[in-house]
């Protein structure tokens, strides 16, 4: 099956997909493209199905960039590919071919990008992340690297929605007492249940720290059990394991082979001896595009 793959305008034109379940090897409860590790899938399955969607957004397995997952604020900054995972819930790259990923099933994957500065980054937002400032701390770390948050554009990917979000008053109560007005973000349940805004809470926090522009996609992963795995539906069903979804993004920069090829005729902006780099024009008027790419270029050419 062809891989389903959500992807935001926003996030244009750094290659980036929230990754449905649809496509992959794996079978039984975690049919499709499950790539989480951590599940008791074979692990044969998993390396599979990560390769697919590394494949899918232009890059290979290894440069796939992960972390262990912890529901912590802790965000890592990535700037060579490694096998290692360090436990956090965020990753911000400026660096070329690096694929930042994250996991979830029902918890926010969010991912982020400066087109002006190419800088991205990932997140894994769960209810307790968000509330502790993992979103805030992506940004923190965006900025680190140069970006500037009023131009950040974030996604927030498929997440449980508050429809299928029951919890008990000792939830609310902890949102409470971070914030008075977090009350906004509950409604009524059956008896003392009530149902939590995961992905409005999300947003207001994205806003709240100054990001440019937040979205949700408006997928819940619970309610559409074809093209999304949720821990809380498979807890529900009395199944004894979940799939993981995953999400990922790169910093978009073509080959300099390809724009060659595109633009045979390019002007040099140096000659020194043999040494040439040539100057291409900017597809995206606008977003510091030109300036970038050269000096990219110069390093490579």
């Amino acid at each position: 099956m062809t891989l389903d793959i959500i992807t935001s305008d926003s996030l244009m034109p750094h290659p980036h997909g929230f990754f449905t379940r649809r496509g992959g090897v794996s079978s039984g409860i975690f049919a499709g493209l499950n790539c989480g590790y951590g599940s008791s899938d074979r692990a044969e399955a998993v390396a599979l199905n990560r390769a697919q969607a590394a494949a899918a957004l232009g890059g290979g397995i290894q440069d796939l960039m992960a972390v262990h997952q912890i529901h912590s604020a802790d965000v890592v900054t990535v700037k060579a590919t490694s096998s290692e995972r360090p436990r956090a819930d965020g990753l911000v790259t400026d660096v070329p071919g690096i694929l930042l990923s994250v996991l979830a099933a029902d918890c926010q994957p969010v991912l982020f990008a400066d087109p002006e500065a190419q800088v991205v980054g990932a997140a894994h937002a769960g209810w307790s992340g968000a509330l502790a400032g993992v979103l805030d701390a992506t940004l923190d770390a965006m900025d680190r690297l140069g970006a500037d948050r009023s131009r950040v554009r974030a996604v927030i990917g498929p997440s449980v929605s508050q429809l299928a979000y029951e919890v008990g008053p000792e939830f609310l109560d902890m949102f409470l007492a971070d914030d008075p007005e977090n009350t906004r973000f509950f409604v009524g349940g059956v008896g003392n249940r009530i149902h939590f805004d995961l992905p409005g809470y999300g947003l207001h926090r994205l806003r709240a720290a100054g990001v440019g522009m937040a979205e949700w996609t408006c997928h819940c992963t619970y309610s559409d059990p074809d093209r999304f795995f949720s821990y809380r539906r498979s807890t529900h069903a009395g199944e004894a394991d979940y799939g993981r979804l995953i999400s990922a993004i790169r910093v978009w920069h073509p080959d300099v082979a390809s724009l060659v090829r595109l633009y045979p005729d390019a002007a040099l902006l140096r000659k020194s001896g043999e040494a040439r780099t040539p100057a291409f024009p900017n597809p995206f008027p606008g977003r510091g595009y030109a300036k970038k790419t050269s000096a990219w270029a110069r390093d490579v050419w």
